[in-house]
């Protein structure tokens, strides 16, 4: 059974790429089959944090003739046991991508199932409908944000269109339940308004069957998170705000597979042409790759819906993983000083630098504060202290 793990940011910048290539790493080195998938058309870059020269064939050649041989447009990697499907910086986002293109796509890559153990799909940002039909191709995918607001909001807006997406692929044309998500998207509410338990009891009422249908599905509906780019501890608390928001207007589930520090070491490692993986497999956040990739593994396939203990686990051990790095973070910097390797100087320009990006981060949070109010207005909480 091939494991189908669809990566999504719902917002660029948050090191989408970076955490699917090295997730790609590590499931190879455990002795698992893995192909990597590059669906960011248009803003391909997967290739670059492989190691990979820009690539002569990719999606965009199967695309151009979806009966040509899909099995040319896979590459080998220097990783053993880790594949690649380039994708095509020449086709302009997975937007224009047509209904039989995507179909095709599709059959391909589920047909990839006997040579395959682990299937990771790099989706592009956004949440165009072509996105979340990759998303929906599994259960178990994933969502990468950043402690920053408009990341944050982001992830929340992408699970939330996920969702509506999923209503209108379960509820067919000319049954009531259509109809009345029809209604709603006239009055203008769409899936920015969508709340979820205001909208389901109606369904149920009106339309109890396709309400059937889609609750079997939605139980199949199991998204995961990854916070990326952290620099302090307190930073894994916003993934509790989105996960207040899924629970309470969404009815979703979702789990804290872990944090990853944000780190210079990996400018250094894609200028080596180098998954972080394996130029540093020791640094903090090639660590945090491989730690996520074992959670991962030890999930069942068939587990879709966890039970409300491990989903409080999951961000228990989150927020105690975010701890422990940060206090082997210091101490890195500790012996680097004692050592030699970094001066005071150094210290000192790199705090400077990090204190000129936070004011720029405020200004960025006092500017958002209008759209906030109104995020606020479409179920999305944040908390006073942004």
């Amino acid at each position: 059974m091939m494991r189908i793990i669809p990566i999504a940011s719902g917002k660029g910048g948050v090191g989408k790429s970076l955490v699917a290539a090295n997730l790609g790493v590590a499931f190879a080195k455990t002795g698992k089959r893995v192909i990597l998938a590059d669906l960011d058309l248009g803003a391909s870059n997967l290739h670059l944090v492989l190691g990979h020269q820009s690539p002569k064939v990719g999606i965009g050649t199967f695309l151009n003739d979806t009966r040509s041989d899909f099995s040319k447009v896979i590459v080998d990697t220097d990783v053993p046991g880790l594949r690649f499907i380039p994708g095509d910086t020449e086709i302009p986002g997975t937007a224009n991508l047509k209904l039989v293109q995507r179909n095709a796509l599709f059959k391909r890559l589920l047909a990839l199932k006997d040579e395959t153990d682990i299937l990771i799909i790099d989706l592009g940002a956004g949440t165009h409908q072509s996105i979340l039909d990759f998303f929906l191709l599994s259960g178990q995918g994933i969502v990468v944000t950043s402690p920053a607001v408009t990341a944050v909001l982001n992830a929340y807006v992408f699970l939330k269109n996920t969702v509506f997406r999923l209503m209108y692929t379960v509820f067919t044309k000319g049954t009531k339940a259509y109809g009345y998500l029809e209604q709603i998207r006239r009055d203008g509410s769409g899936p920015q308004k969508l709340y979820i338990p205001k909208v389901l009891p109606e369904i149920k009422r009106i339309d109890p069957v396709s309400y059937d249908k889609f609750m079997a599905r939605i139980n199949l509906l199991h998204p995961r998170l990854i916070t990326n780019m952290v620099e302090d501890p307190k930073d894994v608390d916003v993934a509790m705000k989105i996960r207040r928001s899924c629970e309470e207007y969404l009815d979703l589930k979702i789990e804290h597979l872990g944090v990853i520090y944000r780190d210079s070491l990996q400018d250094t490692a894609l200028a080596s042409r180098l998954p972080v993986t394996i130029y540093k497999p020791q640094s903090i956040l090639a660590q945090g790759i491989y730690r996520i990739a074992d959670k991962i593994l030890k999930t069942p396939e068939d587990q879709f819906l966890p039970n409300d203990k491990d989903i409080d686990d999951s961000f228990t051990e989150a927020g105690a993983e975010a701890e422990i790095d940060f206090e082997s973070k210091m101490e890195y910097v500790e012996d680097l000083l004692h050592s030699g390797a970094l001066t005071q100087g150094d210290l000192i320009e790199t705090v400077k630098s990090q204190q000129f990006e936070i004011a720029k981060l405020k200004k960025e949070n006092n500017f958002l504060k209008l759209k906030l109010s109104q995020a606020m207005s479409q179920g999305f909480k944040p908390s006073a202290s942004y």
